[in-house]
């Protein structure tokens, strides 16, 4: 699918860009494109990766010019661009929008310009049902994808949608706070140990995207299967494994926060596919006769539940331990970098 093949990943120094680099810059792709604003994170990828295939261009989603350029002749793309941190978004609800919102339209717009074949939007699990301004805006994010792909003359570009749960140890996650926190003898503050919360690795997560770059329609939307645990277990699996004994300090449920996530409403499961691993979302593809809004309805629906962390897989302590073992983040800092995880289980 990738030999020969120019990609274009948007705000690609981030934590899915450099999953991706790894996973595809040694193999037949022609050339991977890093489309970011921070020159400083580009610099470094560069002189770490030292690789012809890569290439680099500053430049932000907001602004329709500077990604039209950088799209031209690719022929797929990965649109992982986003204000994602729940406070700094809850704060500045505008930026998100220009950027969740706004920036996605004109990359897609761009995508279509440029007869891109195919472009996948990463969102979250945040955008169902969502409470805070992050989830709503990655909401009307999805939206915006779904209604573009209703749109493209002759489907020369195929726009799809991935959606997906906390990944382990990303930039901001709770991992890595709790480590520090663990190293540094200071308490690990939970929020709430009975929230759960979905539980991927960034491989994870660049399946997910393979998958719906091999089989997505117009306007498709995919979530994978993720097992969950909860925010008190994960403490203690850390502390478990780094031989620690740190208290523990309740904090309570912050602004924006919910006690679990949702991947998939029950207004989606009512008509997603099961593919194994994964849920296959087809577009909501209504036009604008009202009659197919008020007059018919989904019989199903009332007796459908949501795909949430909730009822979920639950891993529990000794489960989380042996996922976690296998994290990057969790190699370097508890057992040395090495390349096998030293937890037996």
């Amino acid at each position: 699918m990738f030999k020969d093949k120019i990609l274009l990943i948007t705000g690609g120094t981030g934590s899915f860009g450099n999953a991706v680099l790894s996973r595809f810059l040694h193999t037949d792709i022609k050339e991977i494109r890093i489309f970011s604003r921070d020159e400083k994170k580009q610099d470094d990828m560069r002189n770490q990766l030292k690789n012809e295939k890569l290439k680099f261009y500053i430049g932000d989603v907001r602004d329709y010019n500077s990604i039209e350029r950088a799209m031209h002749g690719v022929d797929l793309v990965f649109h992982a661009a986003a204000l994602k941190q729940v406070p700094s978004c809850e704060f500045f609800p505008i930026e998100a929008t220009k950027t969740n919102v706004f920036g996605t339209q004109n990359t897609i717009d761009a995508a279509v310009a440029n007869k891109v074949s195919k472009i996948i939007c990463l969102s979250t699990d945040k955008a169902a049902y969502p409470i805070n301004a992050m989830g709503i805006s990655k909401a009307l994010m999805e939206k915006v994808a779904i209604a573009a792909s209703r749109n493209i003359i002759d489907n020369t570009t195929t726009v799809c949608l991935t959606r997906y749960g906390n990944v382990m140890a990303s930039r901001g996650s709770v991992i890595p706070l709790f480590l520090k926190q663990i190293k540094e003898g200071n308490p690990i503050t939970i929020t709430d140990p009975k929230m759960t919360r979905f539980l991927m690795s960034l491989e994870d997560a660049v399946d997910l995207v393979l998958f719906a770059f091999e089989h997505g329609n117009q306007g498709d939307l995919f979530v994978n299967k993720a097992p969950a645990g909860t925010i008190g277990d994960l403490a203690t699996a850390l502390k478990e494994l780094a031989h620690a004994d740190n208290e523990t300090q309740i904090i309570g449920t912050r602004h924006g926060e919910k006690l679990y996530e949702t991947l998939c409403t029950r207004e989606e499961m009512a008509k997603a596919e099961d593919m194994g691993n994964f849920y296959r979302i087809p577009a909501d593809n209504r036009n604008l006769n009202y009659n197919q809004y008020f007059s018919e309805g989904e019989v199903d629906i009332a007796r459908i539940e949501d795909y949430h962390s909730h009822n979920t897989q639950q891993l529990g302590v000794e489960g989380m331990k042996k996922l976690l073992s296998n994290l990057p983040l969790i190699k370097k800092e508890l057992f040395g970098d090495n390349e096998v995880a030293q937890y037996p289980g």
